[in-house]
């Protein structure tokens, strides 16, 4: 991210009701109900919601014996999608289920030494965390900023509470002719790296067919905008509500929705690198997932520490291998020490390991239907452990320990 005298950046949010939000949603409620009953579950869970119905296929290997189209209909009903005139109705809508299990030779990868499903003592777990390969290879990336007191880029923060927002306007009645189905996003100015106003607001949301424009706009203002954005940041901002005009049909009826078709949403609005890999649906063997999650964490202690303003780390993985094939940070010249120092601290504090990042943020719970709209990161409204800022203390003492070296 460059730090230009005056610049302009944007990013977008959705709503729980926007298809491919809806399909994220179910991924992670079905990962959820395997992980309660076996938390040893090997997920790999994708959706497809379209006119009238949803799919639920990819691959899961697990003990538990769960309802999927009941939990596909509760998922469906939640968001609000509670009728035919919306495309799609939680009580009739079809479900397929195309489920296999998980690849032998994947399983391999990550199972050398999965006798630590129990019996083993906590350093014997300890000493052969090493033998518990990544699930896949891939690059992940994890960012913090001194923006926001949640330590996210501005743009994407502001745009995820215009969606919750949004929501929350239609679901306690306050906008009745809301429908599930919305977007936002959020232009910021900056100046001098410092984020100074915002230029642009964009809503699109669903509504009911009868519902005027004025009518629209200005529940939007009272209702969304003012509670969502600080009006200090309100100088001078252009609106623009339902620029299309229309917004009657959406949802799965208006377009197809997809898991894991939103993760710049998921992540930090563009503001950051990414690597590519979804989160929803994957159990955290997948390091596409807990990668990404460990990756902010690091992220945001850094800054907590008040070691750089911003911070960007890079994780890599072979599958099969449990220690990273690199990690590497970026702090965009904002550092207090010098990056190399950094680094070293962050690999002397966190492990990084697939199986020492499960343990440290005790991912084998059901704890990832709340992250799959609004953000995985970042979030005030959920406690999430990759969200602490419990290393701090850790890090400057490392830090310290470096400099007396």
């Amino acid at each position: 991210m460059t730090t230009l005298r005056r610049h302009l950046f944007t990013s977008e949010s959705v709503t729980e009701g926007h298809p491919d939000k809806l399909c994220d949603q179910v991924s992670d409620a079905i990962l959820d109900a395997l992980l309660t009953q076996d938390p040893l579950s090997r997920v790999a869970c994708e959706s497809v919601a379209n006119t009238g119905f949803v799919l639920v296929t990819g691959e899961v290997t697990t003990k538990a014996k769960i309802d999927i189209p009941g939990i596909v209909r509760d998922v469906v009903a939640d968001i609000g999608y509670t009728n035919a005139r919306f495309g799609i109705d939680a009580s009739t809508c079809a479900v397929m289920v195309a489920l296999d299990q998980q690849s032998p030779d994947i399983a391999a990868a990550v199972d050398r030494s999965w006798e630590l499903r129990g019996g083993l003592s906590e350093a014997e777990v300890d000493a052969k965390i090493d033998e518990i390969g990544a699930g896949d290879q891939g690059m992940m990336f994890g960012f913090a900023c001194d923006e926001t007191p949640e330590l996210m880029p501005m743009p994407i923060a502001l745009a995820h509470r215009l969606a919750w927002q949004l929501s929350h306007a239609r679901k306690s009645g306050k906008l009745d002719w809301l429908r599930p189905d919305g977007k936002t996003q959020v232009t910021v100015e900056y100046e001098n790296g410092v984020p100074s106003r915002v230029d642009t607001i964009l809503i699109s949301t669903q509504h009911s067919p009868e519902v005027e424009h004025a009518t629209i706009a200005a529940g939007l203002m009272e209702h969304v905008v003012i509670p969502a954005v600080p009006e200090e940041m309100r100088s001078d901002t252009k609106y623009f509500f339902n620029p299309s005009g229309r917004f009657v049909i959406g949802g799965p009826q208006g377009d197809a929705g997809l898991t894991g078709r939103k993760i710049i949403v998921d992540t930090y609005g563009g503001y950051a690198r990414h690597g590519g890999g979804a989160f929803s649906g994957k159990d955290p063997t997948k390091v596409d997932r807990s990668g990404a999650y460990a990756a902010r964490y690091v992220a945001k202690n850094v800054v907590a520490a008040g070691l750089a303003r911003k911070c960007e780390l890079q994780v890599s993985y072979a599958i099969g291998v449990a220690r990273p094939t690199s990690v590497t940070v970026d702090t965009f010249g904002t550092h207090t020490v010098p990056e190399e120092i950094i680094e070293q601290a962050i690999l002397d504090v966190f492990d990084l390991r697939p199986a020492g990042i499960i343990r440290a943020l005790d991912l084998r719970r059901p704890i990832y239907r709340q992250t799959a709209a609004y953000g995985h990161f970042g979030r005030t409204d959920v406690e999430l452990p990759w969200e602490r800022t419990d290393k701090v203390e850790a890090l400057q003492k490392a830090i310290a320990a470096a400099a007396k070296a």
